[in-house]
């Protein structure tokens, strides 16, 4: 069922906006896709970064970094807000360029984790990859379809992978220490029209999964069963994230419409 719709427009006329993420202070930040920019959305204003590329996924580091996937690039891309200096952290894997890199997301040890993607929804060439300086790159290819957004349980021992090619969403056992995901399972079913892409759980185990062509982000209980949709004005919902502060609710990023969304909610999310 889809409930009332509780959704305040935050900003429109984005570039295809993706990727939300909050830092420590509690500003926004998320890309504009078609326009090369990291935004920073704080005290209801917005500032525009210009990174160039096709900036995706957006994840923060402890040090307020801003770690992006770049999917014209093939990189894996760091911005620092205090010098304005981008770099690029990782472009190859193996002799190979990066395959579309997606979405990333930290674990409980500072792991970066990543999806590539692909070009295609079908072609099933994507993977997604675990890097520390000190244990290289790790490429697991367990979902090949489009592995899209990704997630974190409360545990941190839980990974959640979208695989929009399928309309599936996985899960299975991490090992920060060892970077195996074992045990994966296609845990949910969100249908389509094209399929999941971005997702959060909230603090109390409730996972937010953005269903592009749905215009709806659906709501999934700790069973892996759909509680609710929230109903969006737009038909491409591409990411959702948690206000840790409890500000400004969920986020979502709408690129139909190209709109930054704010959905009511107590929940602050996992932090």
């Amino acid at each position: 069922m889809k409930e009332p719709s509780h959704i305040d427009i935050l900003l429109d006329n984005l570039h295809f906006p993706e990727g939300p993420a909050f830092d420590k202070k509690g500003a926004l930040w998320f890309v504009e896709q078609n326009n090369g920019s990291l935004n920073q959305y704080y005290k209801g204003i917005l500032y525009r970064h210009y990174v160039g590329g096709r900036p995706n996924g957006i994840a923060i580091d402890h040090r307020d970094l801003i770690w992006f996937c770049d999917s014209i690039k093939n990189e894996i891309r760091v911005y620092n807000p205090s010098s304005t200096a981008t770099y690029t952290i990782l472009s190859k894997i193996g002799e190979s360029p990066l395959n579309l890199p997606n979405d990333l997301a930290f674990d409980h040890l500072g792991n970066l984790l990543f999806t590539c993607s692909g070009s295609e929804l079908k072609k099933g060439d994507g993977y997604f990859c675990a890097w520390n300086a000190r244990m290289g790159l790790h490429k697991i290819d367990s979902v090949r379809y489009y592995p899209n957004g990704l997630a974190f349980n409360k545990g941190n021992n839980k990974l959640y992978i979208a695989e929009t090619g399928t309309h599936r969403i996985w899960k299975g056992d991490w090992d920060s220490v060892s970077f195996s995901w074992s045990n994966p399972e296609a845990c949910i079913m969100t249908g389509g029209p094209v399929g999941p892409d971005g997702m959060a759980f909230d603090e109390n185990g409730g996972l937010y999964v953005a269903v592009f062509g749905s215009s709806s982000v659906h709501v999934y209980n700790d069973a892996g069963i759909l509680d609710r949709k929230i109903d969006l004005p737009g038909s491409n919902p591409t990411n959702c994230a948690f206000d840790p502060f409890g500000r400004l609710g969920l986020i979502i990023t709408e690129a139909e419409n190209g709109q930054l969304l704010s959905y009511k909610s107590d929940q602050k999310g996992i932090i």
